[in-house]
């Protein structure tokens, strides 16, 4: 019989704040105006869950030379500017949380300002204050599952007594290799089968997590 769960770790950008679609289509119109022809599609498939590093190398690489060094600061001022007007909470989440009666935490490959200023705008900073974990501080990224082994054990379980809740394939990835089990947010997900193929219980309402738990 499997063991309860007694800890939920979530993924952020997509998992508690509707943010992709803000920051890949900021990357698209970058990286159009700096010569790089790409599309929404493009974006999604190679870019979401993966490090702002990862994204670099793959615009400069089509690009054929590096990129402005103030790339990363245009692309941040951009999206926080647009955070501040159009971020949403995902739909069900915050009817959701107040529902826990475990342990959870949020652990996002964005930077610890950016995941805190996500939360603040979206209303759910106050239930994450404490337990806010970021690739950043070990400066691994998704799909190492350094980050979800470390804020497991921060959060005092094993990886395996915990429920990781991640939308993109690399966020899967990282988290079936931490041994946690492992849903994937699909609502929007352009593919499903692969992130059931790395591991993933499909779902598509925040709400539905209540019943799992």
């Amino acid at each position: 019989m499997k063991e309860p769960i007694k800890c939920i770790l979530f993924d952020c950008d997509g998992v508690l704040v509707d943010s992709e679609p803000i920051a890949l289509s900021t990357l698209v119109d970058l990286a159009i105006s700096l010569g790089v022809d790409i599309d929404l599609e493009f974006a999604t498939q190679y870019f979401k869950g993966n490090s702002f590093k990862e994204v670099i190398a793959i615009l400069e690489h089509f690009r054929k030379k590096p990129l402005p060094t103030n790339f990363e600061q245009t692309y941040r001022k951009i999206t926080f500017d647009r955070f501040k007007k159009e971020l949403k909470p995902i739909k069900g989440i915050i009817d959701l949380i107040p529902q826990l009666k475990i342990p959870y935490a949020v652990v996002s490959s964005g930077p610890r300002n950016k995941i805190r200023f996500n939360l603040e705008i979206t209303g759910l900073l106050t239930h994450f204050e404490d337990n806010i974990f970021s690739c950043y501080d070990l400066q691994k990224w998704k799909p190492d599952p350094a980050v979800y082994i470390h804020a497991a054990k921060q959060m005092g379980f094993d990886p395996k007594d915990c429920l990781i809740v991640e939308d993109s394939l690399m966020g899967v990835q990282a988290a079936v290799a931490s041994g946690a089990t492992v849903y994937a947010y699909a609502e929007h997900a352009h593919n499903k089968d692969a992130l059931q193929a790395a591991g993933a219980t499909l779902f598509y309402n925040m709400l539905d997590l209540s019943d799992v738990l």
